[in-house]
């Protein structure tokens, strides 16, 4: 198969993290969604584990884990460290974006491979996932802060005791998207050893 290397290369550079707050409400056709995560289900994993598990939220559902969340940061955090306008942000970003995916690792029965292994596959999946969304000029945002790492979530998502959540990807399409970013040369970042 063909691929234009020019627009791979310029695909992969020019895809950026737009935050949900800028998200403009405008729903993604499901079959796009379906499309997102079929090309997640192509990275690849150290002896064909396949760790990535998702369970994306869209309609009501957005509203069930954007109260969750905020109820639950506002349970587990001390009084002094209390937010309210975190609190807010919580239960109105997500209701901005028009699907969030929450990335999960399901862990390998037989541990064999590698934890952190398998969460490199994650994340090779979500790096699909972010490339095929910029491809259908759709925003998309990778947060993994609040209530992520916390076990009431693991219980909320049905994961089971050594899976874990790796964060949320919010999708949706922004009237102001993020289009700048900035990267040191390569150069700074690679030692060639010959």
């Amino acid at each position: 198969m063909a691929v234009s290397i020019d627009h791979l290369n310029k695909l992969i550079r020019s895809r950026r993290s737009t935050k949900p707050r800028l998200f403009n409400g405008k729903k993604i056709d499901d079959s796009i969604i379906w499309q997102i995560l079929e090309n997640a289900n192509w990275a690849p994993s150290h002896g064909l584990t396949q760790p990535w598990r998702y369970k994306v939220f869209a309609a009501s559902g957005l509203e069930k884990l954007a109260e969750f969340q905020a109820n639950l940061y506002k349970k587990i955090t001390p009084e002094e460290k209390f937010k309210p306008e975190k609190y807010e942000r919580m239960k109105s970003n997500i209701l901005k974006s028009s699907h969030v995916i929450v990335i999960c690792m399901k862990r390998q029965k037989s541990e064999k491979i590698l934890e952190l292994e398998e969460i490199e596959a994650v994340a090779c999946s979500v790096q699909n996932m972010a490339l095929t969304a910029a491809a259908y000029q759709i925003c998309s945002f990778w947060g993994s802060g609040g209530v992520t790492y916390t076990d009431e979530l693991k219980e909320f998502l049905g994961l089971e005791k050594k899976d874990k959540c790796l964060g949320y990807l919010y999708l949706g399409y922004s009237d102001n998207p993020t289009t700048t970013s900035r990267r040191e040369p390569i150069q700074e970042k690679v030692e060639w050893i010959t």
